[in-house]
């Protein structure tokens, strides 16, 4: 019997859940801090737009693939890491921001959401092992995008900025990022 390319990957996405459930505490609390760091640094690949102060990024890869890795508790509090750090002055929220400011600014929804995206996906992972096919991670990280993440996002945009007109605020928030989350999710999920 040839073992084939999916049977690998499939061996592979199991034994890594089956490592992670079975990890001590002190690996998972410093696999959380590794997926904080990767966030950073993550954050640093960005484009800004001209007509938005929400930037194109990378770092909602790092966010899903948090919830994933990590389950929903260690996903989560590795965004805790990653915004606690920010806080205290690590600059490495977008473009090498850090500080409250930058989290009661017009991109600090999106970020307060990567907690929430992360145990959202998370918990699904841990509870649900049919949770763990591509087409529900994808499911389950396209809904936690989208609405866990731009939802909070939209809303302290329009509350910094001042729009109140929705098409406005999508044009600002969310139209401009939708080809490349989707992107990140399909990656995020395979």
């Amino acid at each position: 019997m040839s073992v084939t390319v999916l049977d690998k990957y499939k061996d592979v996405r199991y034994n890594l859940f089956k490592w992670r459930c079975e990890a001590s505490l002190i690996h998972k609390i410093i696999l959380a801090f590794a997926m904080a760091c990767f966030t950073g640094i993550a954050a640093q690949v960005r484009i800004p737009l001209p007509w938005t102060p929400v930037p194109i990024s990378a770092q909602t890869f790092a966010v899903l693939l948090s919830g994933v890795l990590l389950g929903g508790w260690y996903g989560g509090l590795s965004q805790v890491f990653y915004i606690g750090a920010g806080i205290a002055g690590v600059p490495w929220f977008s473009g090498g921001g850090s500080g409250i400011a930058y989290i009661s600014g017009p991109t600090g929804g999106y970020i307060i959401g990567f907690i929430l995206a992360a145990l959202f996906i998370g918990y699904f992972i841990d509870r649900f092992v049919r949770a763990r096919g591509f087409f529900a991670i994808f499911v389950l990280m396209f809904f936690a995008n989208f609405v866990l993440i731009h939802l909070p996002g939209l809303l302290q945009l329009s509350v910094v900025t001042g729009v109140r007109n929705i098409y406005k605020l999508l044009s600002m928030g969310t139209l401009p990022f939708i080809v490349g989350d989707v992107a990140k999710v399909l990656a995020a999920a395979a």
